[in-house]
């Protein structure tokens, strides 16, 4: 192990760490969403992920997604990819550039076992509920977390045994309720915890096999 891996050892134990580490994690979408839970997954241990979006770093993004001034005009999977390896080297990453259908998806997320939906468009959101969930991976998404206040409001909610929804689900992100670093973030970190909480739960229940 790495001095970050031994670092995160020392809560979740080797054996633990060892089983979160064979766990794949898709990332579809590397805004706000996903990139503030990939790093929040980096840190609780997992190893192998496949990180997917076609956008570059625009100054706009730095007020709440996990990029730095320097990474503006990067693509966005691939300044993700150099922040997570900051955190981790040892990471085992495949990154894709481009915007995809769900046939797509079906292809690139084939070997996860779980896939963060963190897409801004509302049709990909979509697709990639309809294309994940009836494989049986868990699809871990977010709906309505613009503005500020009332953060109590966004709540964990799990929709089928596969499928969990982070968020308010009333207040989109608008003019009026612009995206802003803490809700946003709070939802990025809570969907970050159904990903830990599911795969530690699987490693108790099947006694670290």
């Amino acid at each position: 192990m790495n001095r970050t891996e031994q670092g995160i050892a020392a809560y979740l134990g080797e054996d633990r760490l060892a089983f979160l580490q064979t766990v794949s994690v898709g990332i579809a979408g590397a805004g706000g969403l996903g990139s503030n839970c990939a790093v929040h997954l980096v840190r609780s241990g997992f190893k192998r992920f496949v990180l997917v979006d076609f956008d570059k770093v625009e100054p706009s993004n730095l007020n709440r997604q996990a990029y730095t001034a320097q990474q503006v005009g990067e693509y966005k999977v691939e300044a993700l990819a150099a922040n997570m390896l900051a955190i981790n080297p040892d990471l085992d990453l495949e990154s894709c550039i481009g915007r995809v259908t769900g046939e797509d998806m079906a292809e690139l997320f084939a070997e996860c076992d779980v896939v963060v939906e963190a897409f801004d468009d509302p049709e990909a959101k979509k697709a990639l509920v309809e294309t994940m969930l009836p494989k049986g991976v868990l699809v871990v998404a977010a709906s309505g977390m613009g503005g500020t206040g009332n953060s109590d409001a966004m709540i964990t909610r799990k929709v089928r045994d596969n499928f969990y929804l982070i968020g308010d689900g009333v207040t989109e992100c608008t003019d009026e309720n612009p995206p802003l670093s803490p809700r946003v973030g709070i939802a990025a970190a809570k969907q970050a915890d159904v990903v830990l909480s599911h795969f530690l739960n699987q490693y108790d229940v099947e006694g670290g096999k």
